[in-house]
């Protein structure tokens, strides 16, 4: 299967960015080329467009399915409103509807949850996470006592500052215990983890070496057991922010 997105800049002399239609159709031209490929069986918007009107997206989108182009098409960085109206404007125009949603997901950054999930699992949507190892984070090479990032790694000091909480060291913490326990690596028990969430398709893995491909490979044929998902998950739990806090009152909730 080969996957892409556009949204970027395409080349030489083409529009710089955006989800217009010259835009999109300059840009499967170009992945086709440097794919060397006929067709792209997924091919997903980057980023939602406020420049551009949705409908001219996605009627863009729909004429190169019908070429034979592209089979699929999904979108990425959105919001749920967004990413719902997107599927509702295509059903009302008879257009192809996007079939996949590729959010940042993973044991530390899980706003997903809140929206776009839920709608991608209500719309029968996949759902494939990107950065499922938080940029390294979650594949145990940092440690809170190193005080900032290991010499080599792509970690910014910015970046250790945003994550060096309370509560990165704890999802941390559980999650190297998790590991000892399954005798899995840390990046094989975070992957293993997203794989295993509520209307997830599949993690978007990216590796450098044979030996990184190898390990995350690991995360498949063998499952976490519903206690360690309960560690794992509870461990990176934030409070909820308004109306989910309200609306998952036990009061307000009702089962029908």
């Amino acid at each position: 299967m080969i996957a892409t997105k556009v949204y970027g800049e395409a080349g030489p002399g083409l529009p710089v960015r955006g989800a217009g239609r010259k835009h999109v159709m300059a840009g499967v031209e170009a992945s086709l080329r440097r794919l060397g490929t006929d067709f792209i069986d997924l091919y997903q918007i980057h980023v939602w467009d406020d420049a551009t009107p949705l409908e001219e997206t996605l009627t863009t989108l729909d004429a190169l399915v019908s070429s034979g182009k592209v089979r699929f098409v999904g979108a990425s960085n959105l919001t749920g409103w967004q990413f719902q109206k997107a599927i509702d404007l295509a059903r009302h125009r008879g257009l192809e509807p996007y079939v996949s949603l590729q959010p940042l997901y993973n044991l530390l950054d899980r706003d997903a949850e809140l929206d776009l999930i839920p709608v991608a699992r209500n719309e029968g949507a996949g759902v494939i996470a990107w950065s499922p190892l938080a940029g390294g984070w979650l594949s145990g090479k940092y440690a809170k006592s190193a005080g900032g990032p290991p010499a080599g790694s792509r970690s910014s000091a910015e970046d250790w500052a945003a994550h060096d909480n309370d509560r990165t060291w704890r999802v941390i913490d559980t999650l190297l215990a998790v590991a000892e326990e399954t005798g899995r690596t840390p990046a094989q028990v975070a992957l293993r983890w997203v794989m295993q969430r509520p209307g997830l398709t599949a993690p978007i893995i990216g590796v450098r070496t044979p030996e990184q491909l190898a390990d995350n490979l690991g995360a498949t044929g063998w499952a976490l057991d519903d206690e360690q998902l309960r560690r794992l998950t509870e461990a990176g739990e934030k409070p909820l922010p308004y109306p989910h806090n309200i609306l998952r009152l036990p009061q307000f909730v009702r089962r029908g």
